[in-house]
């Protein structure tokens, strides 16, 4: 016998009614949140970025591939990474079936990382994906986009990451400790490595042939890019989790 609450019909269809009219206000105020991105300032990018991309040298206006728009997502894969971030695997997965889609609407989806592209082009055929991965080694875009930071930077004490100023940058302990750890340990690397990558999106838009940066997010401003977890909202138990439960998708066999 379940211990949740049960009903009839009629009751489930009250509530519903209930939880319909707070859907349809967050709807709202979800539609009134983007419109508020959408009237940021526009900031001229004035660095002349350099990117590694499938079909060679890359500057920033290159990423745009002829649209308007690009929309970047910054994902966790360092120089010293041996794989892609357990997590941005997991966002990333949801990306090719948009990507045709955003191209017929004036925008380009484009993966940025920091790691070599030969290494990224080789994660890419293992993970099965076809989006345009771009490499900025060498380059300052994550630095200057707030999803890198140096050694020297972590330990002077304080890192500056979803604007705010961060300064317990300690491992923490407990559980938690051992659940980072483990993710550094699933990139091939130690934590102290892992951490100078950080995960994020960023948007920009050309006009009259100048690029402008408009939108970033960070950490939970990311949620709605988890295609999996918009599901589980959805599910019974919800999210109904205990731990960083998620893999790649081509490890679940294997765990």
């Amino acid at each position: 016998m379940t211990d949740h609450k049960t009903g009839t019909r009629e009751e489930w269809l009250a509530a519903r009614l209930d939880l319909l009219a707070a859907e349809k206000e967050l709807t709202r105020r979800s539609d009134r949140l983007a419109q508020q991105r959408q009237e940021l300032p526009w900031v001229r990018v004035e660095e002349n970025y350099r990117f590694e991309t499938d079909e060679g040298p890359a500057s920033l206006d290159d990423l745009f591939a002829s649209r308007s728009q690009l929309l970047v997502y910054h994902f966790m894969f360092g120089p010293d990474y041996k794989a892609g971030c357990r997590s941005c695997s997991a966002i990333a997965d949801g990306f090719d079936g948009s990507v045709v889609h955003l191209a017929h609407h004036d925008v380009t989806l484009c993966a940025v990382s920091r790691a070599p592209l030969p290494q990224l082009q080789a994660y890419k055929r293992r993970m099965g994906w076809s989006f345009p991965w771009a490499s900025s080694y060498g380059s300052a875009f994550n630095y200057d986009f707030g999803v890198a930071h140096t050694e020297e930077e972590w330990r002077a004490g304080a890192v500056s990451y979803n604007y705010r100023e961060n300064r317990d940058l300690r491992l923490p302990s407990g559980e938690l400790g051992e659940r980072l750890t483990e993710f550094a340990w699933s990139v091939g690397t130690d934590w102290d490595t892992y951490r100078r990558e950080g995960p994020g999106m960023s948007a920009f838009v050309r006009e009259d042939g100048v690029v402008y940066h408009t939108y970033s997010a960070y950490e939970r401003g990311l949620d709605g890019l988890w295609a999996m977890y918009q599901w589980l909202d959805r599910a019974p138990l919800g999210r109904n989790e205990t731990g960083m439960w998620w893999h790649r998708h081509d490890e679940y066999g294997s765990q």
